[in-house]
């Protein structure tokens, strides 16, 4: 449902930045500094499927976390490290803060945010919700502090589905926000009475139905993977749509050898580390290749390095603070999540 009452502010997404290249034994130099440190710090990296493959597979070997949102949530309340590195965008530093106040949260760049955050500004979404008082507000992860903390509910894409059908069972009305093409999809999947805000995502936003088909027709053999951000004309050309951690499971259990995947392309490194037989293809952007700003990987995803990693733990900036009346608001929304995956079983890690 569409609403006039939105101030959805336009999102300038910034230029991928430019990282030297390394030679292998360079960068086999600055992974083993960055694994002093990490022991020296007593730190541990917390790292997103969308963020560079260095990044993930030297979270791996410190015995870190690799993961989508909602295990980066629960992470850092399980580990003995005073120190969580979180390699990611703002809303995943920040949920990790709120969940863990004890804890020094750091990230290899404060400006690394979303346009999901971006687009769904504290005091308009706040308007937003006292101009619709009889809705339960459920906000996806990918938001600030501050809108959490208007929130009811927390959720993240791998567990949306079952609690906006929990809340539909319970005959609540739902108040969703920000990302509008994953607020189409759960309202068509459940049939619960929502309102969205008209947010979306700036990589899942550019693939484009036509240049899908035009390339399944190429590989007509291979099983199309869709993240539930992405426009509702390229999901109803998915074989399967769900979560990142859905998609990683599909590569490895659907016989298919190719699969055309419509989410960030950071995911393909742990694909490919599941399913190494796989054939792995981008879908199809506005960019074809004209440009990095509306390509299959997230600009802001791309802020976090190895070499910016180095300087965090050298210097000990880039910590992440949030308000303590706004933290105690914004851990009720989460936790109400966390419980809820405890209790269904429900879990944001990939299969091995």
């Amino acid at each position: 449902m569409v609403t006039a009452s939105q101030s959805i502010p336009e999102i300038q997404a910034p230029k991928h930045p430019q990282w030297p290249e390394l030679s292998a034994p360079e960068k086999r130099a600055l992974k083993e500094r960055i694994k002093q440190l990490l022991k020296e710090n007593n730190a541990v990296l917390v790292a997103h499927y969308y963020v560079d493959a260095d990044l993930q597979e030297l979270a791996e070997e410190t015995g870190g976390c690799v993961a989508d949102s909602l295990e980066m949530a629960r992470y850092g309340t399980t580990t003995d490290a005073d120190t969580l590195i979180v390699c990611g965008v703002r809303f995943m530093g920040e949920t990790s803060k709120i969940l863990n106040p004890e804890k020094r949260v750091l990230m290899p760049d404060l400006g690394a945010t979303c346009s999901l955050d971006e687009g769904c500004p504290a005091r308009e979404f706040s308007a937003f919700c006292d101009a619709h008082p009889d809705h339960t507000v459920v906000v996806y992860a990918n938001t600030s502090a501050e809108v959490k903390a208007r929130a009811d509910w927390m959720v993240t894409s791998g567990i949306a589905l079952p609690i906006v059908k929990y809340l539909g069972d319970k005959g609540e009305k739902v108040l969703w926000a920000p990302d509008r093409h994953l607020g189409s999809y759960i309202q068509k999947q459940t049939g619960v009475d929502m309102l969205l805000w008209q947010g979306s995502c700036v990589v899942h936003e550019e693939f484009k139905a036509f240049g899908l088909e035009r390339l399944h027709k190429l590989h007509p053999d291979a099983a199309v993977l869709v993240h539930p951000e992405s426009p509702e004309s390229v999901i109803e050309q998915a074989d399967v749509v769900g979560s990142t951690t859905a998609l990683i499971k599909a590569v490895q259990e659907i016989p298919n050898e190719e699969f055309i995947v419509a989410t960030d392309d950071g995911i393909f490194w742990k694909m490919q580390q599941l399913a190494p037989n796989k054939k792995l293809l981008s879908a199809p952007t506005a960019g074809e290749g004209a440009t990095c700003v509306s390509c299959a990987h997230c600009p802001w995803m791309a802020m976090n390095a190895l070499q910016n990693l180095e300087q965090l733990l050298l210097k000990g900036n880039n910590e992440i603070h949030i308000e303590e009346t706004i933290r105690q608001k914004a851990v009720i929304p989460i936790q109400r999540m966390l419980d809820f995956a405890a209790t269904h079983g429900i879990s944001g890690a990939s299969p091995k």
